[in-house]
């Protein structure tokens, strides 16, 4: 398959998060991904927007999410940006990996997204230079010997 790119630029509103998962769908669909992995996506995209959504704009009004499919020859590469306040993503990500280690009861509501994401898909790199990025990437699994 050779590399190709859509973009999709919704309002920072859970209403719009529909749109997204049918231009998800229809993309991984068109690329021969399963139907559990195009679920995976869905679900991990689905919460980088609601992030965007619930955090970036808070206090500053409206805003917009940009979102980037990339198919590769491996696989796809999703790109979840907003232009509003950013995280300590290290701070999250160091949470994250001490949950194992925590009993349940400590465990705070939110804030489990980056670990969901990270099981759901291959790859998550977030950047928050400007704004925040979240890069999701998910490979192939389809067994080529079986084509």
């Amino acid at each position: 398959m050779n590399t190709s790119n859509v973009r999709l630029t919704i309002p920072a509103r859970a209403e719009y998060l529909d749109i997204v998962r049918l231009t998800l769908y229809g993309i991984a669909t068109k690329a021969g991904f399963s139907f559990e992995e195009i679920e995976d996506m869905k679900v991990a995209v689905a919460e980088a927007c609601n992030n965007a959504i619930l955090h970036a704009y808070k206090g500053v009004g409206e805003g917009s999410v940009e979102l980037s499919f990339e198919m590769e020859e491996h696989g796809m590469t999703i790109r979840v940006k907003d232009e509003g306040s950013s995280f300590d993503y290290e701070h999250s990500a160091h949470l994250v990996t001490s949950l194992h280690e925590r009993p349940l009861q400590e465990v705070e509501v939110g804030g489990l997204g980056i670990f969901m994401m990270q099981a759901l898909m291959d790859q998550v790199q977030v950047l928050t230079d400007r704004g925040t990025e979240v890069i999701l990437t998910k490979r192939f699994s389809r067994n080529e010997g079986m084509a």
